[in-house]
């Protein structure tokens, strides 16, 4: 009997099109004892596995289906020794807005054996969607930013995000639209050209575009949910025309006062 050798490979997903997953990330998939893979991840990359590798879901859904971190340090710790090469696969890059290095740390610290391939971040794929991260007129840097904290507030770095002259993406924003909104008109910059996007990688992605200050407007009425990013900067405008956006926000409370009247 071979000798079990235990050790977590944290692997990145990608942003959702299995065929943006690193060739690393595929040979490693395919010689997996175990695989705990989250919600984002694309379960088609599950078939790439040997037929007697433990499949085990542990995704967290935002503000529903949960699985605690500390079951999935658990489970680290129990099929790596038990069952030798673990593979953590996570939506996106694990080391983007997840916690993938809380699970290296905490695998290191019970001498298990760690590695890291890195995936591509769905704000990497925002150009599916002609917007561009950066441009040499319009954004010279890009501000990546949690929506979110772990307290539940909106994190301070945007107003010091919103003073340079970079793209804000924002992850995990959806609930805080209401407060993006207020921050960028307190500043004078509700004009800022902004887009939702959901399932940037996928044949049914969405997409929602228009001027910042009718982010929640654009939201309720898309009907786009979670995961989506939030990008706020001029690369928006590049491709895209912002006036649907007014439009919408104009065409909104007609189309509300029709639905009560039936």
């Amino acid at each position: 009997m071979a000798e079990i050798v235990p050790e977590l490979y944290v692997v990145g997903a990608g942003p959702g099109d299995p065929e943006l997953l690193t060739l690393k990330a595929y040979k490693v998939l395919q010689t997996a004892a175990v695989i705990l893979y989250d919600n984002l991840a694309n379960q088609e990359l599950l078939a790439l596995a040997p037929a007697a590798c433990e499949c085990i879901y542990v995704g967290k859904k935002p503000y529903g289906e949960y699985t605690p971190q500390e079951t999935i340090h658990e489970l680290i710790l129990e099929k790596a020794l038990t069952c030798g090469r673990v593979v953590r696969l996570k939506g996106g890059d694990p080391f983007v807005f997840g916690r993938g290095f809380e699970e290296v740390l905490f695998a290191r610290a019970h001498g298990i054996a760690t590695h890291y391939i890195p995936g591509i971040s769905s704000m990497q794929a925002l150009g599916y969607e002609d917007i561009p991260l950066t441009h040499r007129v319009v954004s010279e840097g890009v501000w990546m930013l949690t929506g979110t904290k772990k307290d539940g507030s909106l994190s301070a770095d945007l107003r010091l995000a919103m003073q340079s002259n970079s793209t804000v993406v924002i992850y995990m924003g959806l609930t805080k639209a209401a407060e993006i909104t207020a921050t960028y008109c307190e500043m004078g910059r509700g004009d800022t050209p902004a887009a939702i996007v959901q399932h940037v990688s996928l044949p049914h992605r969405k997409l929602a575009v228009g001027p910042v200050r009718q982010l929640p407007t654009l939201v309720a009425s898309s009907g786009i949910t979670y995961p989506a990013l939030i990008v706020i900067g001029g690369v928006v405008a590049l491709g895209h025309d912002l006036t649907a956006g007014d439009k919408l926000a104009r065409l909104e409370p007609l189309l509300a006062e029709l639905g009560q009247r039936r």
